[in-house]
């Protein structure tokens, strides 16, 4: 893991699988809904747009909702979205999340995220969302392996 900035943060880690097939789990809604979560609508072209849908674990009541824009796809390659991450009546956050697929041979991908957000002037939600895409990535690993 590096950081960048105080506004950044950047994960990157070797995944044993093909670099289109890594990619496909980033845009394939029956592959996101696999390990991203548990209602996906994604559209896999610049200018598409996502939505995720996640129940709250502590309260089932709750639902947490991303949705937002493709920016970049370049498949097998690179991926950039802008996410809004919605409170109640509007939106709350947003970010700006970039993953770079780099075929490293051997059937191997190197993946490069970096997360962009204001929110991450905050040691917490710095950490947060670390440990979040950190986990994120590892369900991923574990799914495609």
């Amino acid at each position: 893991m590096d950081t960048d900035s105080e506004t950044s943060i950047t994960l990157t880690r070797t995944i044993d699988v093909p670099a289109e097939e890594l990619f496909a789990a980033w845009t394939d809604p029956a592959l996101l809904e696999q390990w991203q979560a548990e209602k996906v609508s994604f559209e896999p072209f610049e200018g598409g747009a996502f939505r995720f849908e996640t129940v709250d674990a502590d309260d089932p009541e709750a639902v947490h909702v991303v949705s937002g824009t493709v920016l970049v796809y370049e498949p097998e390659s690179k991926l950039v979205e802008r996410w809004h991450y919605q409170g109640e009546n509007e939106d709350i956050e947003q970010s700006v999340l970039t993953v770079v697929f780099k075929d490293i041979g051997e059937g191997r991908t190197e993946i490069t995220l970096t997360e962009e957000a204001e929110a991450h002037k905050d040691a917490e939600s710095r950490i947060f969302s670390i440990e979040a895409w950190d986990a994120a990535i590892g369900e991923l690993a574990e799914l495609l392996e």
